[in-house]
């Protein structure tokens, strides 16, 4: 029986969790350890959390760096090389790794990413997906090198988009196809069955990472492309609106109604109640809310907010 593939698994947020769990259920692969973020402060009281990823390690008992930096740092490349891994994955880290520690794994490191590469490379894949309207989206298997997102790709698995998907869906859904995804390709590259291919890095499109701020909503825009950041910003950091100096977010699903053209000179951000309904005027058609959250209340459906705030219909959101 040929020796499992010695491992170090190198990533930080909930996307990369599953990965890790199939590659810790995987007989052809021994996880050596993990690379994971620092721990961060969060909540109201910004207490230190750890990451999904260390969380999961923890369970499993594996060993754990948390390095700040991973450039000019002497401590952790010594500590890899004592562990004598054959190949490093990466699953979303959040940082770039330099090549004097891609160069440690005789087998290469390997990098798992969330869209059909060169599209969308960074920090926010799947997000950028839903809010460019995409028909298509998926995972690409790649061998790594010292710039972003840019090495030859092993494999890509594409999947259809309805444009229902929400950031937490796609998630789920990508993830699903990934992981054996990965393990395959792993297999494959390993056994010499794959030959890289370079990229067309001509067509890369990059996307940076997502803030609070990009979650305000803009009334002025079409009322799809609101749609499409309510979704691609769910869960977090959820979109929002200002109504009478309260902020308000709002969660899908909504749908798009379409202006009657002598309703085109309507308020921009303008409420409207009809039936139990609750529709905001956009720059491009209309908009029907259908989940809501006041600032210091609950997340309710839009027949309670309806009931519980006065005189709705007429005011604007902003």
């Amino acid at each position: 029986m040929p020796k499992p593939i010695k491992t170090i698994f190198c990533g930080t947020p909930e996307f990369s969790v599953p990965y890790l769990e199939g590659l810790l259920v995987d007989p052809d692969f021994l996880v050596m350890g993990v690379l994971t973020q620092p721990d961060k402060p969060s909540g109201r009281k910004q207490e230190l959390s750890p990451s999904p990823v260390k969380i999961l390690a923890q369970k499993n008992n594996l060993h754990i760096w948390q390095p700040e930096k991973l450039k000019d740092n002497s401590k952790i490349i010594d500590e890899l090389k004592k562990a004598e891994a054959d190949i490093l994955i990466v699953v979303a880290y959040g940082q770039i790794i330099p090549q004097e520690i891609l160069e440690l794994f005789p087998s290469g490191a390997i990098n798992v990413h969330p869209s059909l590469l060169p599209k969308y490379r960074g920090a926010s894949p799947i997000q950028s997906a839903i809010l460019k309207g995409e028909h298509e989206t998926g995972v690409t298997i790649m061998l790594m090198d010292d710039k972003m997102d840019h090495g030859p790709i092993l494999a890509q698995e594409k999947m259809r988009l309805t444009g229902e998907e929400t950031n937490e869906s796609l998630h789920n859904q990508l993830a699903e196809i990934g992981v054996g995804l990965l393990i395959t390709t792993v297999r494959k590259y390993l056994a010499g069955e794959i030959t890289p291919q370079e990229q067309d890095h001509e067509a890369a499109i990059f996307c940076a990472a997502i803030t609070k701020a990009d979650a305000k909503i803009d009334w002025q825009e079409p009322a799809q492309k609101i749609k499409q950041k309510i979704y691609a910003f769910y869960p977090w950091p959820a979109t929002w609106t200002m109504l009478g100096g309260q902020r308000l977010k709002i969660f899908p699903p909504v749908a798009v109604k379409e202006t009657r053209k002598q309703e085109n000179k309507k308020t921009i951000g303008q409420i409207n109640i009809s039936n139990n309904e609750l529709i905001v005027i956009c720059g491009e058609d209309e908009l029907e809310l259908k989940k809501v959250q006041l600032e210091g209340k609950k997340e309710m459906p839009i027949a309670d907010f309806i009931r519980g705030y006065n005189n709705l219909d007429g005011k604007i959101l902003e």
